[in-house]
């Protein structure tokens, strides 16, 4: 039980590990587009 537990923690952390990496990679690339120069073609 203690096992399961453990697992289901551990889960737990990779998912909000995950969930910060994934929405630090989307905040990066739209403050990219904001930035970046305007396609004046």
């Amino acid at each position: 039980m203690k096992k399961l537990l453990l697992l289901a923690a551990l889960a737990g952390v990779g998912y909000v590990v995950y969930r910060q990496v994934t929405a630090k990679k989307a905040e990066q690339d739209l403050w990219s587009e904001a930035t970046s120069e305007p396609d004046l073609r």
